[in-house]
């Protein structure tokens, strides 16, 4: 059984054609037309084994808001459409991800139940073409595109780049192990039955 989805989601803002394969290698190919956010989509399918195709063009002459937001709903409803039915997945998943002087905590329930919430602390603007604001707005647009209950907390770190970094490789590990099938488990795990 394939666990995979393509989104194609076009807007007077952005254009995207995004594809996934939970069940992949790593292999990735993207272009956001913002390096920066191109590295944190590629270290999120090479630390979560997904396979990821992704290409977007953006209205970047406004600003990076409507690339990212927009990459991160049609990811969202790409990773809840591959997870199909959910029979047979751990549906939690955590991770704790040290990176130099930063230490990121993340934990998710594919719950059917959308929730974001993060204390990530950044003392820049931007990293690279990425705006460090933006990290919150991407992953709160995954979390309520895929139905997920998200939670990334900064238990340290001061470095903006491996902040940044941190988040999206704990958030990569979190989700492998969250959509990992279980073989104890012949249904969803849930005792209402339903995910």
């Amino acid at each position: 059984m394939s666990r995979s989805a393509e989104i194609i989601r076009n807007t007077s803002e952005t254009k995207i054609k995004l594809f996934i394969d939970l069940d992949g290698s790593g292999a990735s190919e993207v272009d956001t037309g913002i390096g920066f956010f191109d590295h944190m989509l590629i270290s999120f399918a090479k630390h979560g084994f997904f396979d990821l195709n992704v290409k977007v063009d953006g209205d970047l002459h406004v600003d990076s808001h409507h690339t990212i937001e927009d990459t991160g709903i049609v990811l969202g409803e790409a990773i809840k459409q591959a997870a199909g039915d959910k029979k047979g997945i751990k549906r939690y998943g955590s991770f704790v991800l040290p990176m130099d002087e930063t230490l990121i905590l993340c934990g998710l329930d594919l719950s059917g139940r959308p929730y974001f919430d993060t204390d990530l602390s950044f003392t820049a603007d931007r990293v690279g073409g990425f705006d460090t604001e933006m990290v919150r707005e991407f992953f709160y647009a995954v979390s309520y595109a895929s139905s997920m209950n998200l939670h990334i907390r900064q238990l340290s770190g001061t470095n903006n780049h491996h902040l940044m970094e941190g988040a999206f490789k704990a958030f990569a590990k979190a989700l492998d192990e969250a959509t990992g099938m279980d073989p104890r488990i012949t249904d969803v795990l849930s005792t209402k039955g339903a995910l």
